[in-house]
C-alpha cells in the first residue's frame, strides 16, 4: 500500500537518498537527477498488459483491436480500465486494475523484460551517484516488483499512479516527483534534471512539469517536438548523454 501522510493523502514511496553529484566541471558530466518511466521505457511490460487486457475483453465477448491496444499505452490505469469497460468488460474499474496488475506482476516475476540498455544506464547513474526516481502510472504493488529487481540503490523513491489525483498526460506525477527530489536535495538544479519516457502521455506529463525529456519510442512512433529529444534506444547511452540533453534543452529559447 502507498505510504500516507497524516492527512491521509498518498505520498511517494520513500527509499534511502544518495548524495548529489558535486558542483563544478565534473558535475556537468552527469544530470542533476533522472526520472524514469517504467512500462515500455525501463521494462517491456506492454505485451504482458496486452495479453491480460485482451483476455478480459474476449472473455466478455468484446473485440480486441490494435486501436484499443494503442489507446491504452502510457495511460493512467483507471482511464485504461474505462476503455476496457467500453469494449465490453463488465468488471469494475478497481477489479480490472487489480486483475491486470496481478497478471503483469506474475509475468515480471518469471522474467524481468528489460528494455535494451535501460538496466545498464540505470546502473551507471547509480554508480555516478545521480539520484533517480521511478514515475509510473502502474500502481505501487506492481512498481514495487520492478523496483526490487533493479540494481540496489537505483531509485530513491517511487511515484505511482495510485499516489496522484491526475495521471499522465497531466504534469502532476512529474511535478510531484520533482518537488520530492528538491526537498531531498536542497541544492538540486532543476534545469539539470531529465525524464525518460516512451509514450505521448508520459512525454506531455514530463514536459508540462518543465523537465528536459528523452523520448525513446517503443510500441508507438513519437513525433519530433522541441519539448523532447528522441533517441532510438538507450543501449550504449551514458549519464553524460543525459546531462547533454539537459544542457541543450535548458539553453533552448
Amino acid at each position: 500500500m502507498p505510504i500516507r501522510s497524516s492527512a491521509g493523502a498518498p505520498r511517494p514511496q520513500d527509499r534511502q537518498s544518495t548524495p548529489l553529484p558535486e558542483h563544478g566541471p565534473a558535475a556537468e558530466a552527469v544530470p542533476a537527477a533522472v526520472f524514469w518511466d517504467m512500462d515500455g521505457t525501463l521494462v517491456d511490460t506492454e505485451p504482458l498488459w496486452n495479453e491480460s487486457q485482451r483476455a478480459l475483453v474476449e472473455a466478455a465477448g468484446g473485440r480486441w483491436t490494435t486501436e484499443l491496444a494503442h489507446g491504452l499505452v502510457g495511460q493512467a490505469l483507471d482511464h485504461g480500465a474505462r476503455l476496457l469497460q467500453e469494449a465490453g468488460v463488465t468488471l469494475s474499474v478497481g477489479k480490472i486494475i487489480e486483475h491486470t496488475m496481478t497478471d503483469v506482476a506474475n509475468g515480471v516475476r518469471r522474467s524481468v523484460p528489460w528494455r535494451p540498455g535501460a538496466r545498464e544506464l540505470l546502473t551507471s547513474l547509480r554508480d555516478a551517484a545521480v539520484p533517480c526516481a521511478l514515475v509510473t502510472m502502474s500502481h505501487l504493488p506492481l512498481a514495487a516488483v520492478i523496483a526490487e529487481s533493479v540494481p540496489t540503490g537505483s531509485f530513491e523513491f517511487l511515484v505511482t499512479g495510485d499516489m496522484v489525483l491526475r495521471g499522465k498526460p497531466d504534469p502532476e506525477p512529474y511535478v510531484t516527483a520533482l518537488d520530492v527530489m528538491a526537498r531531498r536535495h536542497e541544492s538540486l538544479n532543476r534545469s539539470g534534471c531529465v525524464a525518460v519516457e516512451d509514450s505521448m502521455p508520459g512525454l506531455l506529463s514530463a514536459a508540462g512539469a518543465g523537465l528536459a525529456v528523452v523520448a525513446v519510442p517503443h510500441v508507438l512512433a513519437l513525433p519530433d517536438d522541441p519539448r523532447w529529444e528522441k533517441w532510438t534506444t538507450l543501449a550504449g547511452r551514458t549519464p553524460r548523454d543525459l546531462a547533454a540533453v539537459a544542457t541543450r534543452m535548458s539553453a533552448a529559447p
